[in-house]
């Protein structure tokens, strides 16, 4: 690591812990002392068999914890022993975590980096590398994080919702979203124009949208449509 000007600050995100996992214990603690300077809660471990230790004994356990930190970020050095970095990331894909992972790797073994990075890794970093780089990395993983727990929390939102609509809303509702008039999904239906208004409104606020357009889009985001 190289000491620079430090990096411009960004506004703070959601709670989040950035993991640092490395068998080194001196650049361990440097990089928490770095993380810890920039404003950032920092959790260190000693492997990767420490930090897939906390994690429970099944997937279900390790769900608990992901929903209790959704946001956090691994930065994970690829040669570690006993546990490899692949191997422990291989092991937070299979209990479906939802941390960005960025590996930190020496020259020889940006080969394996690459790899990860195309199996699902959010990035990686080539010893030796400068502070801020270092830190704008973690901290667009960081933003990454917040933004897919965002859009997990809307669309649980949104399946809750679609799953509290009657089921002539939802026969209206596959009509809103063919772009079908109120006439038309009456006619269709065999029920009056003014019933069909009734059940678009009460759709629109279960919803949470404005339009039928809004609601269509929301329904693709969602995987619902």
């Amino acid at each position: 690591m190289t000491d620079n000007t430090p990096a411009t600050p960004t506004e703070p995100l959601i709670a989040a812990h950035v993991h640092v996992v490395d068998d080194d214990a001196d650049f361990r603690d440097g990089l928490a002392w770095l993380l810890d300077s920039r404003g950032h809660a920092v959790k260190t471990w000693s492997g990767g068999d420490a930090l897939i230790a906390t994690l429970g004994h099944n997937a279900l356990a390790a769900q608990a914890v992901f929903n209790a930190s959704p946001c956090d970020v691994v930065l994970l050095d690829i040669r570690m022993a006993p546990l490899s970095g692949l191997a422990t990331f291989e092991t937070l894909q299979a209990v479906d975590c939802p941390w960005p992972v960025l590996f930190l790797t020496g020259h020889g073994d940006v080969g394996m980096a690459v790899q990860a990075v195309k199996a699902g890794a959010w990035d990686f970093l080539e010893k030796p590398f400068q502070n801020n780089v270092l830190v704008d990395k973690v901290e667009a993983a960081l933003a990454g994080a917040q933004a897919n727990s965002a859009h997990i929390r809307h669309t649980q939102r949104l399946r809750a919702a679609f799953a509290r609509l009657s089921p002539r809303e939802r026969d209206v509702l596959d009509e809103l979203i063919k772009g079908s008039y109120n006439k038309n999904i009456a006619d269709h239906l065999g029920i009056t124009p003014r019933t069909v208004e009734f059940h678009r409104a009460n759709i629109f606020e279960k919803m949470g949208v404005s339009s039928a357009i809004e609601l269509a889009h929301q329904l693709g985001k969602s995987g619902l449509r």
